[in-house]
């Protein structure tokens, strides 16, 4: 079947215009005909995962060697404007359908290049062209659609500097992990991610789903890391104060960030969620580390939060604490979400957790739960004030919209964790690259909400805030 003719989206801020196309016979195809030959493939290629991805650090496409030669080129020019489409009349193939396309784009006055398809139908790092580049920019092919999604990769490890501090916390698309830290050898229903929440911070993760067990009452500051009745590592228990000692040294280092750590008990201790709330306001919140959390039960700023942990709860809390703050409680409210839910609202949180994928088949039946979700979030108008809300005056910021792609089936060995990752994470790529808030029917800003993902960083990767 013929392929469409290519498709280009701009998911940045800056305009861009495709300006050549260079196209190249498939490296196996060159190999098996004596009359061509190619230099060595690029080696120490790095494959990235975010959102069930690959990234490649390579100059171009691992697939094509240093020195191949295209067997035509054309100038062209094709704008397209920052979150807008352009369907071309370029067709994505000309003798064969595994060609490889190499695109020049240029950003700004900057020239970047990059070769569709990669090793991959994962992501793949843009080359600068110029020798000290101001942009960095990811690209998602997509074949089947011949479809490019481009985004910037500048900076993840602080990329909510680029936001004005009156920007509704909950008005930002926020990539998250869950259960974030059980990236420790363990049982493989129990992990969840492949690499460290230090470097899930560093590749642009700013939503903790975290689960703990205290270790004895409510005067035992210890909170063990679980994932429902086991602990998150086999080589002995992991503790809570570490994992936020870890996020406290990134803030101060990325002070223009703020995370969101959503905490839940769990385990097989007799403590309460009240013994949980005394343990961690007495022993976390206040005193010495009080100014790094954001306890607040409403919606805030990005600037409020800026260099802060923000508490979003999933426990219940001592009837004193509903006093606090004028009468309004203590930490962002979720502790009476639905479970296992394809939607429900709970004061400032709109949920999707549908999580009970008993058979592979159900997969599908999440996907769709989830591109729901991020329709609904997408249709939201966010409060600017000064912008489309009295600055004196600002309008409270709207709900968050907490998306899981998580699911498992502790008896099914294709239901677990990394199972549905890599099946449910690309599904979910394809539909934000191609099909989510397009211009033709947006309604809304066009955002995601946070969106909450399993095994983020397979094989070294990262994730990246659409």
């Amino acid at each position: 079947m013929t392929a469409p003719p290519l498709t280009l989206r701009n998911l940045t801020s800056i305009p861009l215009e495709l300006r050549v196309i260079e196209r190249f016979e498939a490296p196996g195809r060159l190999q098996k005909d004596p009359e061509h030959k190619t230099s060595g493939l690029f080696r120490n290629v790095t494959n990235f995962a975010g959102f069930g991805g690959s990234n490649s650090t390579a100059p171009s496409s691992s697939a094509l060697a240093e020195g191949a030669q295209s067997f035509a080129r054309e100038e062209v020019s094709v704008h397209v404007e920052p979150f807008r489409s352009a369907h071309t009349d370029l067709k994505t193939s000309e003798r064969n359908s595994d060609e490889i396309l190499r695109l020049l784009i240029n950003f700004d006055g900057e020239d970047h290049r990059i070769d569709v398809p990669g090793q991959t139908n994962g992501s793949t790092v843009f080359s600068p062209l110029s020798a000290q580049p101001r942009f960095n920019f990811t690209g998602i092919y997509h074949s089947s659609d011949s479809h490019l999604a481009v985004y910037s990769s500048s900076d993840l490890h602080c990329w909510m500097r680029n936001f004005r501090d009156r920007t509704p916390l909950s008005a930002l698309s926020i990539p998250g992990t869950h259960n974030s830290p059980t990236h420790h050898k363990a049982l493989p229903s129990v992990r969840c991610q492949a690499v460290s929440p230090r470097a899930q911070l560093l590749n642009g993760i700013r939503f903790f789903d975290v689960r703990v067990q205290p270790e004895g009452d409510a005067t035992n500051p210890a909170l063990i890391l679980v994932h429902g009745a086991f602990p998150i590592s086999l080589t002995g228990p992991k503790y809570l104060r570490r994992l936020l000692d870890d996020v406290y040294v990134f803030l101060a280092e990325n002070p223009s960030e703020t995370v969101i750590i959503s905490l839940k008990r769990e385990g097989t201790g007799s403590a309460s969620d009240q013994d949980l709330a005394r343990i961690l306001h007495d022993f976390y919140v206040a005193g010495a580390d009080e100014n790094k959390w954001h306890v607040d039960p409403s919606v805030p700023s990005l600037g409020q939060t800026r260099g802060k942990v923000v508490l979003l709860r999933r426990f219940c809390v001592p009837d004193e604490y509903h006093g606090f703050h004028d009468g309004r409680g203590w930490g962002l409210d979720a502790e009476s979400w639905a479970d296992n839910t394809a939607f429900d609202r709970h004061g400032n949180i709109c949920i999707q957790d549908f999580y009970e994928v008993l058979e592979t088949e159900n997969i599908e039946k999440k996907l769709g739960f989830a591109r729901e979700h991020c329709k609904q979030a997408g249709a939201q108008v966010a409060p600017l004030p000064g912008v489309n809300t009295d600055a004196a005056n600002p309008v409270p910021g709207g709900p968050f919209y907490i998306n899981f792609l998580s699911a498992s089936n502790f008896w099914k060995k294709g239901c677990w964790p990394e199972k549905i990752a890599e099946k449910l994470n690309p599904g979910m790529v394809r539909w934000l690259c191609c099909d989510h808030c397009r211009e033709e029917n947006a309604e809304g800003d066009a955002g995601t909400g946070i969106v909450v993902m399993d095994w983020v960083g397979a094989d070294g990767g990262r994730s990246t805030a659409f």
